[in-house]
């Protein structure tokens, strides 16, 4: 999606101009602001639509990450973010945007609409092991699993070898409810 079909509040219209349209039926709300009602929300518009709250030098990931690849109807609360730089940079504290201070590699992005994303595999394996901790990640890998079926086959072979990482327990506990894909 061209990020001229995006409309942010103050950048163009005010907050109350876009509600007025939105109201009207002209544009509908996707994430952190609006595109034309006869434009499609795919992962493009889901990504430019975050990118104001996105620091330099860095990813979506996570959740974040999985609603951008189309897993679920709303965006999460809270964003995740991830750095991309080599060199950490300055971040501002915001309750809306978690910022993860691991260092994704090149193979665990891509670009979308001229916005970094985790792909779904890393977006995956991410929530796979945040689901020990989180009910949240759990319920995105569920989502995400959905969209995309072939994917928690792609999750475990990239899961099972790991031995000594942190939830890799977990990890695999959950991977074993999973059915395995026949092809």
């Amino acid at each position: 999606m061209h990020p001229v079909l995006f409309y942010r509040p103050g950048d163009r219209l005010t907050l109350s101009e876009l509600s007025a349209a939105r109201l009207d039926g002209h544009v509908v709300e996707v994430g952190e602001g609006y595109m034309p009602c006869d434009t499609v929300e795919g992962v493009g518009a889901r990504a430019v639509s975050l990118s104001p709250l996105m620091p330099a030098g860095t990813a979506l990931s996570g959740v974040s990450a999985a609603w951008v690849h189309g897993a679920g109807d709303l965006p999460p609360a809270v964003h995740h973010v991830t750095r991309i730089s080599r060199s950490r940079q300055r971040v501002m504290v915001s309750a809306r945007v978690v910022h993860h201070e691991r260092l994704l590699a090149q193979n665990e992005v891509q670009s979308i609409s001229g916005v970094w994303v985790q792909t779904p595999v890393a977006a995956a394996v991410t929530l796979l092991f945040g689901s020990a901790r989180s009910r949240e990640d759990a319920r995105w890998l569920r989502a995400l699993v959905e969209v995309s079926p072939g994917l928690i086959d792609d999750v475990r072979a990239q899961v099972l070898p790991l031995r000594r990482r942190p939830g890799a327990r977990h990890a695999k506990r959950m991977l074993d409810a999973w059915p395995v894909r026949r092809s």
